[in-house]
């Protein structure tokens, strides 16, 4: 099982199996999916220069459980939902989809304002795209990525995640034209334990970071 130094090393090892010539030839489109997705798709791009974008969204959870994420919604107001999990707690549908609209509204929208200036999430119709995460647990947020992503009929889909489950991997490498990684675990716990240093991304490193690749995107045109 590796465990990383940081985000940089994972990207380093990532970088390693990347196609990167290809990937400037065809334009490849960064998609993070998460505040530490971003993070690591910013020590990718310092090799590649491609342009990174960033999918908000937000974890529903359980009626009596903060801890427990039954399925999440993004801001195209795609929803992913642990059937299972929903099931075992008796928890209905209505219940996911009336948080889903809730946490759009007050979670999702003020970020897109912030970041984008209300500015709605990019189409990748045609595009090649690259989702991007630090890790993956339940695997639910890298699903509404696919789902959200997929729809909007792209050229081809890859995702790179340093280290995720088996069990998700084998869900999302159906789904995609390849997945990228470094290491597969049989028991995931959280991603924090498979790094030695995961600083969280604050907001101010957040919006640095997005005004950063915008900056660049321009500057190459």
């Amino acid at each position: 099982m590796k465990i990383f130094e940081d985000r940089e090393e994972a990207a380093k090892e990532l970088l390693e199996s990347f196609p990167c010539e290809r990937m400037r030839s065809e334009q490849w489109q960064f998609v993070a999916i998460s505040s530490g997705g971003l993070k690591l798709a910013s020590y990718l791009n310092k090799r590649l220069g491609l342009p990174i974008d960033f999918l908000f969204s937000a974890s529903i959870t359980a009626p009596h459980n903060s801890e427990c994420e039954i399925a999440r919604v993004c801001e195209t107001e795609e929803i992913v939902i642990h059937e299972e999990l929903c099931k075992a707690f008796g928890i209905q549908f209505d219940y996911v989809y009336g948080e889903a609209t809730r946490k759009h509204e007050e979670k999702i929208l003020p970020q897109i304002y912030r970041y984008r200036k209300g500015r709605p999430f990019e189409s990748k119709k045609g595009k090649v795209v690259l989702i991007v995460d630090e890790g993956a647990e339940s695997g639910l947020r890298l699903m509404m990525a696919l789902k959200a992503i997929l729809t909007q009929r792209p050229k081809a889909v890859y995702v790179a995640v340093p280290v995720l489950p088996e069990e998700v991997l084998m869900e999302v490498d159906r789904l995609v034209d390849h997945v990228f990684y470094v290491s597969e675990v049989e028991n995931y716990k959280t991603t924090t334990c498979y790094y030695k240093t995961l600083e969280r991304v604050d907001d101010a490193t957040i919006e640095k970071l997005l005004k950063i690749e915008k900056i660049d995107k321009t500057e190459k045109e």
